[in-house]
């Protein structure tokens, strides 16, 4: 793929998977911010675009722990919605009770050296208060819609256009994007202090792994179901 200053981000890491974890260490948005281009994303990011744009031209093709991404563009959408739910809700209601009792741990054992734990703690209660209703209404309202609309099916709804959830479902994702932003800040990019116990490292390499695949989550939804049911729902209306 030809990478150039307005290249959108969201487009490079479906070509190209392994700038995922690049992007991630510079702080450069491509799941909710997908959408803008490599240049916008670099000064958002407060990053040189120069050396960012030399560092993806020597950048490793995919490794081992490296995920790949299907094509979802070829996929239908209820297969990309099973996948999401599967693989990413599935995920995150198994992870997030072990996380939250890591946290409990950590807490009790470390915050009185470590002050920033305490917001941590708080960053991580958001998450979970935000994550869990957000994977409900998906499942029980968006993500029906969307497949009765694919099998040719109109459904009934209350919000007439699948526009409207798809903006509530995005402007959440927003708010999980800052917060995981945040957290990062906070535990300086999930390094473990010296003090820290196997908890303390176990916990941190949990929450790194949830922001991974949060990211790639929202991604899939931002940058792929929904730009798809939008275009969808347009060609039925046509």
């Amino acid at each position: 793929m030809n990478v150039e200053l307005d290249t959108k981000v969201g487009e490079l890491v479906m070509a190209r998977p392994e700038t995922m974890r690049y992007f991630e260490r510079l702080g450069i948005d491509y799941c909710c911010g997908g959408h803008r281009s490599l240049g916008e994303a670099c000064d958002l990011a407060k990053q040189d675009a120069a050396k960012v744009m030399a560092d993806l031209a020597t950048l490793e093709p995919p490794a081992a722990g490296v995920p790949s991404l299907q094509d979802w563009t070829r996929a239908s959408l209820a297969e990309l919605i099973q996948h999401i739910v599967t693989t990413h809700h599935d995920y995150l209601r198994e992870e997030l009770p072990r996380l939250d009792m890591l946290m409990g741990k950590v807490l009790r054992a470390h915050s009185p050296n470590h002050g920033e734990l305490a917001r941590v703690g708080e960053i991580f209660q958001a998450l979970a208060a935000d994550l869990m209703p957000h994977l409900i209404k998906e499942e029980q309202i968006l993500f029906p819609y969307i497949t009765q609309m694919e099998q040719g099916a109109s459904g009934s709804s209350c919000f007439g256009s699948v526009q409207s959830p798809i903006r509530v479902m995005e402007m959440e994702h927003e708010a999980v994007g800052a917060l995981l932003a945040e957290l990062r800040e906070l535990t300086d990019s999930y390094t473990v202090p010296a003090d820290g116990c196997n908890t303390f490292r176990a916990l941190y390499d949990g929450l790194e792994t949830m922001e991974r695949d949060l990211h790639l989550h929202i991604y899939l939804e931002n940058q792929v179901l929904h730009p798809r049911a939008l275009a969808m729902e347009a060609g039925v209306q046509a």
